[in-house]
């Protein structure tokens, strides 16, 4: 590959890689910046749509169990090719406690290796980034009918963290 090619080609956030940094906008149209939040676990939920069966229930189940992953101190966005106002609402409508993040033209879900077979959605994702900005857990579900399971997601954190402070 040229090096033109190769700076066409999209940063993707393998497991171990500093996270590529973006900014995206939240269901309030405020701006969240990824390299704001370092010094803190970072995890970003992709997810294909708001109000969507399967979605509802991932993020509905996130709601549910907020007070464990509160307890893990990382910070917990969703993230959709869904609009801002899609997403105030749906926010609104479940009462879910965590931001979510615009991302229309799926360039973060493509950064993080969310690509759906869907046209114009993103993968059903999992990715963890440690205090320091490193890619400590990324996992896509290859068929989106199956949502990740909290329990799963909360020692993906865990684990993200235990291996930033012993060196690993």
């Amino acid at each position: 590959m040229s090096d033109v090619e190769t700076k066409l080609q999209p940063e993707v956030a393998l497991v171990g890689a500093t996270a590529p940094d973006f900014t995206l906008k939240d269901g309030d149209g405020n701006e969240w910046r990824l390299r704001e939040r370092r010094g803190r676990t970072v995890v970003l939920l992709f997810y294909p749509g708001d109000e969507t069966p399967v979605c509802t229930r991932q993020m509905c189940s996130v709601r549910d169990n907020w007070e464990e992953y509160q307890k893990t101190g990382a910070e917990v966005v969703g993230v959709s090719t869904d609009s801002v106002e899609s997403h105030r609402k749906f926010a609104e409508n479940h009462s879910l406690p965590l931001r979510l993040l615009s991302d229309p033209d799926r360039r973060v879900a493509e950064m993080y290796n969310a690509k759906s077979w869907l046209p114009g959605r993103a993968a059903r994702a999992v990715v963890v980034i440690d205090a320091d900005g490193v890619v400590r857990h990324n996992k896509a579900q290859a068929l989106s009918l199956f949502r990740p399971k909290d329990d799963e997601v909360l020692a993906a954190i865990r684990e993200a963290q235990r291996k930033a402070a012993s060196g690993d």
